[in-house]
């Protein structure tokens, strides 16, 4: 005689609970080696500029490929910061001139901070008017706004040197935020695409109550779109702060050179023994830190913001 056993809804609950174990199938395999190769390619670079940094200069040359820091020291940073007199440098296959690094370094927070503060509020005043105020030619003017995003902007970079020079700023703080200050093409697009799905009742409501549509967008809008305004002046921050050509072209001195354009006067100050390696690495290390660490805590709000429109 069979008896019939009835699993206890407790039972039946608490094994459903349990965690099911994910099958380890070929291609999860394949795709996991995928993935850490792609991961690898990435991230080596970054420790070859490590490894670089941490290695003697004057040893580089006799192992260069090594995988770990040859001779290591921190005479690279140090003369990166000018902690180090001539006499040392030039023996550790430095040039021996001196980098004027806070100075580059506040230049570039001056460009950087400028550009994105007000870069990202008139671009937001505009992508509001394109998205919600109604005139005379608004599609046709936004569709030929946005052929700007096709004109590569080497295209500019002669037209906008000859206005700077007529306008008497060059070498200046100021030639270099000029032609990238007010506007951007894909910041506007950016954030119009938000703004149009910003519920039309809420607006509504506010200009019956006798809101006017400048109250409106700074008191309404603008709150109700800090996620996206803070991605698109992150973004706008880490490309004003890379950006190297423009200011290469309009800096000649100390007093308007940023760490990018830094960079590559301190490699044409190499001694005739060789690149100063070394040190080049360093301060390539020390500069590009910041933007690191800033897209490092604020990715995963670039990435859902940017998703969030997209789906949208």
């Amino acid at each position: 005689m069979s008896s019939l056993t009835i699993a206890s809804p407790k039972t039946t609950q608490a094994a459903s609970s349990e965690p099911r174990k994910k099958r380890l199938t070929v291609g999860r395999i394949i795709g996991w080696a995928f993935m850490l190769i792609i991961l690898f390619i990435t991230l080596f670079p970054f420790y070859w500029i490590l490894r670089t940094a941490l290695s003697s200069n004057s040893m580089l040359a006799t192992n260069p490929d090594s995988l770990l820091p040859v001779g290591t020291n921190l005479g690279g940073f140090g003369r990166v910061f000018g902690k180090q007199d001539v006499a040392t440098a030039v023996a550790q296959g430095g040039s021996g001139a001196s980098m004027n690094f806070w100075r580059y370094l506040l230049n570039s927070v001056v460009v950087a901070t400028m550009i994105t503060v007000v870069q990202t509020l008139s671009c937001a005043m505009a992508a509001y008017a394109f998205a919600r105020l109604k005139w005379r030619g608004r599609d046709t003017i936004f569709a030929i706004f946005l052929g700007a995003m096709m004109i590569p902007s080497i295209f500019t970079l002669l037209p906008n040197f000859v206005l700077m020079k007529h306008l008497h700023l060059i070498d200046t703080l100021l030639g270099i935020m000029l032609p990238t200050l007010l506007i951007s093409p894909f910041a506007v697009f950016f954030l119009r695409q938000f703004f149009m799905n910003i519920s039309r009742e809420v607006e509504e409501a506010a200009l019956i109550d006798g809101a006017s549509k400048t109250r409106v967008f700074w008191q309404l809008v603008l709150p109700m779109s800090s996620a996206p305004i803070a991605t698109l002046a992150l973004l706008t921050y880490i490309t004003a702060w890379n950006e190297y050509f423009w200011s290469l072209m309009i800096s000649y001195t100390d007093k308007s050179r940023v760490l990018t354009v830094a960079l590559g006067v301190f490699r044409a100050q190499s001694p005739q023994s060789g690149t100063d390696w070394s040190g080049l690495m360093s301060a390539t290390l020390v500069s590009a830190l910041p933007m690191l660490i800033l897209f490092a805590c604020f990715a995963k709000r670039i990435v859902n913001s940017i998703g969030f429109n997209g789906i949208k």
